[in-house]
C-alpha cells in the first residue's frame, strides 16, 4: 500500500509516493495562490506519472502553509472572545499586550477578565465568578462571536476552572467553538494565552480547509484518510484540524528535517533546507527536530507551544540579487521564479541565476546569464556560502563535528562543504519535505504532576509511559512500532509530597 506526502512551500508544492521505505516518485509543482488547487494538482500528477490508482493509497499526509499565511497576511481570521480567569491578580498586563496593532484590529476581540486562576502550588487564587462568565457569554452572543479563547493562571496544572468556564459559556452559546489554554501551551500565562487566541481565530479556517481537502480528495478518487503534519513532526487527523489548527503552523521546516533524517539515515545532524524564498536551518536529535526552549513568535505574537528550533534566513532560489552590493535577499520572486528568473526568460536577477552562471546548477538557459561578470558571480556565490555557514554555526551547541544535510530544491545554490563540516545531499533531497510528511508518525505527550511520596519515581515514570502508549494506540499508532522519544522530570520544590512534573513523548507508525 502507498502513502502520499505533500508539502506546500512559498515557491513549490512537492509530492511523493512511498511504498514501505521506498520513494517511488517525487515531483515539484509551482505553489498556487489559493494553495489547495496546487496540492490537488501535485497529488494528481504524482499518481498519474507513477501509474498508481487512487484506490491504492493507504493515507495522504499534507504539510500546508494555510494557517501560517492566514496569521502573517492577517486574513481569514475569526473575531474572538477572550476570557482570562485571574482576578484579583494578573490584570496589569492585559490580553493582546505586545501584539501588532493591525492583527488586533483584524481580530476585533471582545476581552474580559474575571475571578479565578491558581497559585503556583495549585491553590485557587479565587473561585470562579459564575455571574461574570455568564455576562461574558451574553456579550459574545449579542456581538455574534462564537470563537472563544479561555485562559487561566497556572491552568495546565489545574484545568478544572477552564473546563467549568467553558460549560458556562456553552449554556448560552451551545454551538461556540471554545479553545482552552490548558490544552495547548505550557506554563507561562501570556504566551499560552496568545497561542489560545490565535488557535480560536483559526478554527473556522481549519474547518473549511479540512472540508476542502476532503471533498477534493474524494473527487480525485482517493478514499484513504488524510492527515496534516504538526510542528513536532507527528500527525493530526483530519477531523481534529478544526480544533487545533495552530499545531500545524511550523510543519514545513519539521517535514524537511524529518525527511532529511529518513533519506540520509542520519539521526543527529544539522539540516539546511533551502527553498525558493527562505532557508531553514535546524538540528536533528534522534531523527526529530530539536524543540525551541524559549517563546516563539508567529506573525509578531509570542507563543510557547512546542515549536521546532529553526533559524530562518532570507536565502532561496528566488532571492533577489544586487551584484553591486553583493546583497542577496531577503526579498524573493517566490512562486514566480519560473517566470521572472533570467535563466527562465524573465528579467529579474535571482540567486538561481547566480548558481547557473557559476556552473553549480544546470537548469534553465545558461546563455541568458552569460553577461554576468565572473567576479560578481564569484562574490555572490561566496556570500551565499557565508549566509548558510553563519546560520549553521548559530545552531550548533558544541564544537563536535556533525554532518550537514542539504535538502530542498534551492540546495543546488551551494557546492562543497558548509562551515567546514562534512556536507551531503541525500537521495531525493529536492523533495525531502514531502518525504517527511509521508513518513510522519502518530505522536502523543503526557504531562502530569506526580507526588513521589505516594508513588515511587520508577512507578510514576512507568505510569506516564503506559498512559502515553495507550494514547498513541488510540490515535492509530501500531503498538509494535511505538518508541519513547524523551522523558523529562522537573521537581516542583514549592509543592508538597515531593511533587515532580513528568513529561513523556512517544511516537508510533500510523496503522494504514
Amino acid at each position: 500500500m502507498y502513502r502520499a506526502g505533500i508539502d506546500v512551500g512559498g515557491t513549490n508544492t512537492d509530492a511523493v509516493l512511498l511504498r514501505g521505505r521506498e520513494v517511488v516518485l517525487g515531483i515539484k509543482t509551482a505553489t498556487t495562490r489559493d494553495v489547495t488547487s496546487g496540492v490537488l494538482d501535485a497529488l494528481s500528477r504524482v499518481l498519474r506519472e507513477a501509474d498508481v490508482a487512487p484506490s491504492a493509497l493507504g493515507a495522504v499526509m499534507i504539510g500546508t502553509t494555510h494557517f501560517t499565511n492566514a496569521v502573517i497576511e492577517r486574513r481569514e481570521l475569526s473575531r474572538v472572545g477572550v476570557l482570562r480567569l485571574c482576578l484579583p491578580s494578573s490584570a496589569d498586563i492585559p490580553p493582546f499586550s505586545g501584539w501588532p496593532a493591525d492583527l488586533v484590529e483584524t481580530l476585533n476581540p471582545l476581552v474580559r477578565l474575571t475571578a479565578g486562576g491558581h497559585e503556583f502550588d495549585g491553590r485557587e487564587i479565587s473561585p470562579l465568578d459564575v455571574a461574570s462568565i455568564r455576562r461574558f457569554a451574553e456579550e459574545c452572543a449579542q456581538a455574534n462571536i462564537d470563537h472563544i479563547a479561555i485562559s487561566g493562571v497556572f491552568s495546565p496544572l489545574a484545568p478544572g476552572q477552564e473546563e467549568r468556564a467553558a460549560q458556562l459559556v456553552r449554556e448560552r452559546l451551545p454551538h461556540a467553538h471554545i479553545t482552552l489554554s490548558s490544552s495547548l501551551g505550557n506554563l507561562g500565562l501570556l504566551e499560552r494565552e496568545n497561542a489560545t487566541i490565535l488557535n480560536a481565530a483559526l478554527v473556522d479556517l481549519g474547518g473549511r480547509i479540512s472540508r476542502a481537502f476532503s471533498d477534493a480528495l474524494r473527487a480525485t478518487g482517493v478514499s484513504a484518510p488524510f492527515f496534516l503534519t504538526q510542528n513536532d513532526g507527528t500527525l493530526i487527523a483530519a477531523e481534529r484540524i478544526a480544533d487545533y489548527p495552530i499545531l500545524t503552523v511550523a510543519s514545513g521546516p519539521t517535514n524537511s528535517m524529518r525527511g532529511a533524517a529518513f533519506l540520509s539515515g542520519q539521526a543527529d545532524a544539522i539540516v539546511v533546507d533551502i527553498g525558493g524564498t527562505t532557508s531553514d536551518v535546524g538540528m536533528l536529535q534522534k531523527g526529530f527536530p530539536r524543540m525551541a526552549g524559549v517563546a516563539v513568535e508567529l506573525g509578531g505574537v509570542r507563543t510557547n507551544f512546542r515549536m521546532p528550533d529553526v533559524h530562518c534566513i532570507g536565502l532561496g532560489g528566488g532571492s533577489l540579487v544586487d551584484t553591486s552590493a553583493c546583497a542577496i535577499g531577503p526579498r524573493s520572486v517566490g512562486y514566480q521564479l519560473y517566470e521572472k528568473a533570467l535563466v527562465f526568460g524573465g528579467d529579474t536577477l535571482t540567486a538561481s541565476d547566480i548558481a547557473v552562471a557559476a556552473g553549480i546548477a544546470g537548469f534553465g538557459d545558461r546563455q541568458r546569464v552569460a553577461h554576468l561578470g565572473a567576479e560578481d558571480v564569484r562574490a555572490c556565490t561566496q556570500r551565499m556560502h557565508e549566509m548558510v555557514a553563519a546560520a549553521v554555526d548559530r545552531m550548533r551547541i558544541s564544537d563536535t563535528p556533525v554532518p550537514v544535510l542539504l535538502v530542498g530544491g534551492g540546495s543546488v545554490l551551494l557546492d562543497g562543504d558548509v562551515d567546514g563540516l562534512p556536507t551531503l545531499r541525500p537521495p531525493s533531497f529536492n523533495v525531502a519535505n514531502a518525504v517527511g510528511a509521508a513518513i510522519a508518525q502518530i505522536g502523543c505527550e503526557i504531562d502530569h504532576v506526580y507526588r513521589l511520596e505516594e508513588m515511587g519515581r520508577e512507578d510514576a515514570i512507568a505510569d506516564a509511559q503506559a498512559r502515553c502508549r495507550k494514547k498513541v494506540i488510540e490515535e492509530g499508532g501500531v503498538p509494535e512500532s511505538i518508541d519513547t522519544l524523551n522523558v523529562e522530570e522537573t521537581p516542583l520544590a514549592y509543592l508538597p509530597g515531593k511533587a515532580t512534573r513528568i513529561r513523556v513523548k512517544m511516537v508510533g507508525d500510523l496503522r494504514l
